[in-house]
């Protein structure tokens, strides 16, 4: 735990750092945070201990001892067997319970400490919310990372909702004094991009703009609204990671009749887009005969004709773009329901996964007869990682749809699951871990078989 909590300082240093924060406020960061570590912890912790414990039985000769008074090896793993489903229910109702609460404080104390001092915000290669800008910076220099070089600003308009103005700078430099509310962004030699709005549709779609150029611009943004913060203010519930199972379940229903509808709208909208429905009106049949080997175009003049094809390719063309645009808000709303329903099968998937790695090592410890923490320590870091990165991607092509989620979230402990059957069966049945005569006894046969054979053709 002590080492997972020091990753996640090194993680979020940057949003630690420099902001004045009182180490009761660091504490509490630290500590809305840990919660989140127990699905990494705990699994690698029972793996871990389980085959420390058993190995030092077996290196001590204590199973022999066991065996030779009638006790079995079920026998002896009985008590912590009991002791594991204890711990498996706790996990449950901790995941379900406080990690949910614990994300929901977490955020929020996040998005609190990231006002304290706008500056600090401000993100290479990223777009940063700073009040009425938006700002986006290639580099950063300086002792304070004052120094901002080719630089994009969004500037926000609340008559004119959308970016309409923006501003790009070779060079920019933040400016400001430690007693001042007002922090002064100095941009030299850019230029300023300012979209016209006409009401004219036709002048509209020539997109006309206004350019201007400047050696030295500056921006004052006022900064009394950003550090007057309340750290314990809470106004962040938007994640699947803040809900309990109950509330998962209705979220999950409530995306999943919202998606469908989605699909039988679109549905409905390109069907009416082919005009079929016009076709089912009564059409007076004519005398004359027309030939349509060559389709229907031949029997209309030709500005007719141009005319039916420029129609039929505008709609053709719209049908594609509503379908593209569309298609990309499915994939988004499923990558959403999909993450939703991997938040709902992990709470489940911590309670299994500690009964399944126990009895991975347990009889693991058992074959390999060695306890303390050279050995088992190694071999419990290989077999978590490869737990862990087969859960990892596993997860991350569920949410892209790949794969269903409950085979993303199941399916590092599913592979586990037979391991540990078969890690059981063996050190019940006093079998090592490997049994190479398993491959050559085929072999061994064959010859012994063919060897057989020669001495009858002599005979």
């Amino acid at each position: 735990m002590f080492i997972f909590v020091l990753q996640t300082i090194w993680l979020y240093i940057g949003e630690l750092a420099g902001k004045d924060l009182d180490l009761d406020i660091i504490f509490k960061f630290l500590l809305y945070f840990s919660p989140k570590l127990i699905p990494l912890v705990l699994p690698l912790t029972i793996l871990l201990t389980s085959i420390m414990t058993f190995g030092s039985f077996a290196e001590n000769y204590e199973f022999a001892a066991m065996k030779s008074a009638g006790i079995s090896l079920q026998r002896a793993m009985r008590s912590l067997t009991f002791f594991i489903l204890l711990v498996s229910a706790t996990a449950f109702l901790f995941a379900n319970n406080v990690i949910p609460a614990s994300e929901y404080k977490s955020i929020n104390l996040r998005k609190n400490i990231a006002q304290l001092k706008p500056a600090m915000v401000i993100s290479e290669g990223v777009f940063n919310d700073l009040g009425q800008i938006n700002i986006k910076v290639e580099d950063k220099s300086g002792d304070n990372g004052q120094y901002l070089h080719n630089v994009i600003i969004h500037k926000k308009n609340e008559r004119r909702p959308g970016n309409y103005t923006v501003i790009k700078a070779t060079e920019g430099e933040l400016a400001g004094s430690s007693g001042s509310n007002v922090l002064s962004l100095i941009l030299k030699d850019g230029n300023y991009y300012d979209e016209i709005m006409t009401a004219s549709p036709r002048a509209r779609t020539k997109k006309p703009f206004a350019k201007s150029s400047f050696d030295e611009y500056v921006i004052n943004m006022d900064l009394s609204g950003f550090n007057d913060v309340d750290l314990d203010e809470e106004n962040y519930s938007n994640s699947h990671n803040m809900l309990k199972i109950s509330e998962l379940n209705q979220t999950i229903d409530s995306f999943s009749t919202s998606y469908n509808e989605e699909i039988e709208a679109l549905s409905r909208n390109m069907y009416n887009r082919t005009g079929l429905e016009n076709l089912k009106r009564e059409i007076k049949p004519q005398d004359t005969v027309f030939d349509l080997q060559e389709g229907i175009l031949p029997i209309y003049e030709t500005h007719q004709a141009a005319q039916i094809v420029n129609l039929a390719l505008g709609n053709v063309n719209g049908t594609l773009s509503s379908i593209t645009t569309k298609q990309a808000e499915l994939i988004q709303a499923a990558k959403r329901l999909n993450k939703f329903e991997i938040a709902l099968h992990e709470k489940y998937v911590l309670a299994f996964a500690c009964i399944i790695l126990f009895f991975v090592g347990a009889p693991l410890g058992a074959i390999i007869r060695k306890g303390g923490m050279g050995l088992p320590m190694v071999i419990a870091i290989m077999i978590f990682l490869a737990y862990h990165f087969i859960g990892i991607f596993a997860k991350n092509s569920a949410e892209e749809g790949q794969i269903s989620p409950f085979l993303g979230t199941w399916l590092s402990t599913l592979i586990m699951l037979p391991l540990g059957i078969l890690l059981t069966y063996r050190a019940t049945t006093d079998q090592g871990l490997f049994s190479f005569s398993i491959l050559f006894e085929p072999i061994r046969k064959v010859l012994k078989k063919a060897q057989i054979m020669g001495r009858s053709e002599k005979d």
